[in-house]
């Protein structure tokens, strides 16, 4: 980029704190900007008509998301919400410079086009996952993936939570938790869902 467009994204990002739990971006109500993560962790989730969530990808220190400033991208009709998972912050882009200087410089927008096919190859993993593996072996490398972020076994998370990652109901997490549990893979306490047997669990997730 030129200086000037070096200066055009610096001179309007601004800087957001939020707190966990934060709802930074609600389906097609708005458009936010673009965001580039400073740090935390944020999740991008699809919401049913009848309340059901399901996890599409999550942001982490140095992502960039584009789905937030979606009015930028007129023929992508993606309903899709974005909550702070922990205390983050971030730098908004305004979608509107954002697209001036991606039509101005063909590195950006070639940068753009590699987050967008990176993002669509998650979709399309996720969809792969839902339609062709089993919920066992889906909760087995959801739980392994989850202790590789928070860099232990021992997760801090409810059962809903796992069912909103994973567009399950919480009944049908908590009866494949306890079947685990009786297996001798993980152990199971209030809020809490430890790795006991981080072997047997990558066997069943086909790592």
């Amino acid at each position: 980029m030129t200086a000037q467009q070096q200066s055009m994204l610096t001179g309007s990002a601004v800087r957001q704190d939020v707190k966990k739990g934060t709802v930074i971006h609600n389906g097609s109500t708005d458009c936010l900007g673009l965001l580039l993560i400073s740090s935390g962790q944020l999740r991008a989730y699809i919401l049913s008509d009848e309340g059901r969530e399901v996890t599409i990808y999550r942001l982490f220190e140095r992502d960039v998301c584009l789905f937030s400033a979606s009015c930028m991208m007129r023929s992508i009709q993606f309903e899709i919400t974005i909550e702070a998972e922990k205390d983050s912050q971030f730098w908004v882009i305004p979608a509107q410079v954002y697209q001036q200087v991606m039509e101005q410089s063909a590195p950006m927008a070639n940068y753009t086009n590699e987050i967008m096919a990176s993002r669509f190859s998650e979709v399309m993993w996720l969809i792969e996952q839902i339609m062709w593996k089993s919920f066992d072996r889906r909760l087995a490398a959801f739980l392994l993936e989850e202790a590789v972020i928070e860099g232990t076994n021992c997760l801090k998370i409810t059962h809903e939570v796992i069912g909103n990652h994973l567009g399950n109901a919480r009944e049908v997490v908590t009866r494949m938790l306890r079947y685990f549990q009786n297996e001798g893979m993980v152990s199971l306490a209030r809020g809490t869902v430890e790795i006991v047997d981080t072997k047997r669990l990558e066997r069943l997730a086909g790592k």
